[in-house]
């Protein structure tokens, strides 16, 4: 589903649906207010405010490669939405396919071991079983299940916290101070203006929460994009941002198939895509995330082009990681 418009204004669509706002501001506020259990490892969250794609998948491989990079034991738990497992089940890539375990699971399997699990702290009991000594729990902000050490709220800088109102109204799981109430960290994704853009608006509402900024940078990956002939396609939170790094690399999109987040690729909408591609000439490309969820099949017909999170300044970060591994065991 695509984001309506009036959630990047305060017009009258959204006034007449504030009050129900107001009722997913209250059920999350209960929800929150629960004390979450203590499986007696640090926890690291990654999360956001809004509603759908806002960059949690990059900024979660980067928090596990610093991980690493300090000799610990990360694992990922999460919901693995989009999938059929309930769980909590270790993702095995060999085995398990988006439509088990969902893309992003496969996705961040590639570089630390993933729970999935609905229940959130039967996932974290067993990756402490399976030898984790850190948790980071991917899309947990609103989710008390767990006792968290450091919560990182990202966002895009480009729509910021939106109209500022709550679901329906806008496009808030919470209001943003009592998003940010519970959060250690902000990391706002997207270029200069849009990040100047959003200090202006929200700065002040972050208080004394570190901010970090933050771009998404394609990988080098061996293509020379200049002048190439693609079509592209993507069903991440929004499409045209994919679209527009293909552009800035030099590549000439001839067309761009924009898809709902998630969305399944059935095999007529990929012959369709790859013949298209075909007659015009161009390589058929799409993001990391979607690739995860292509059939076997297809895989050597399409392009990947992969981003990870490059931070203005992350000795914030590694400051909190470095407070974090330090901790006692509890």
């Amino acid at each position: 589903m695509r984001a309506p418009d009036f959630w990047n204004s305060a017009g009258l669509i959204a006034q007449i649906l504030r009050p129900l706002g107001a009722v997913t501001a209250s059920i999350t506020a209960r929800r929150t207010a629960r004390i979450g259990q203590d499986i007696g490892l640090p926890v690291i969250c990654i999360g956001n405010i809004n509603v759908g794609g806002t960059g949690k998948t990059p900024t979660t491989i980067a928090v596990i490669e610093r991980l690493l990079a300090r000799e610990c034991t990360a694992m990922v738990v999460m919901r693995g939405y989009g999938g059929r497992l309930q769980g909590p089940v270790l993702v095995n890539p060999n085995q398990h396919s988006a439509a088990d375990v969902g893309d992003e699971a496969l996705l961040l399997s590639a570089f630390a071991p993933v729970v999935v699990a609905k229940n959130r702290a039967l996932g974290a009991i067993l990756a402490k079983s399976l030898g984790a000594g850190v948790i980071v729990l991917d899309d947990g902000h609103q989710n008390p299940s767990l006792r968290k050490d450091l919560s990182i709220i990202v966002v895009d800088a480009e729509i910021g916290f939106g109209n500022g109102f709550c679901l329906p109204a806008g496009p808030l799981r919470e209001p943003v101070a009592a998003g940010l109430a519970r959060a250690d960290m902000v990391i706002s994704l997207g270029p200069d203006e849009a990040q100047t853009r959003f200090a202006q608006r929200w700065g002040r509402s972050l208080g004394a929460v570190a901010h970090l900024r933050a771009q998404l940078k394609p990988l080098p990956m061996g293509i020379d994009w200049q002048g190439a002939k693609v079509v592209a396609f993507a069903g991440i939170g929004r499409p045209e941002k994919f679209f527009a790094t293909l552009r800035a690399l030099g590549a000439d999109v001839l067309h761009g198939e924009a898809l709902p987040d998630h969305a399944p690729l059935p095999e007529p909408l990929l012959t369709r895509l790859i013949a298209d591609a075909h007659k015009l000439g161009a390589d058929l490309v799409t993001t990391e995330k979607d690739a995860a969820r292509l059939p076997a099949r297809f895989r050597s017909q399409v392009l990947t082009l992969p981003v990870r999170l490059s931070l203005e300044n992350d000795a914030p970060l590694m400051a909190a990681l470095d407070s974090l591994i330090a901790l006692p065991a509890r």
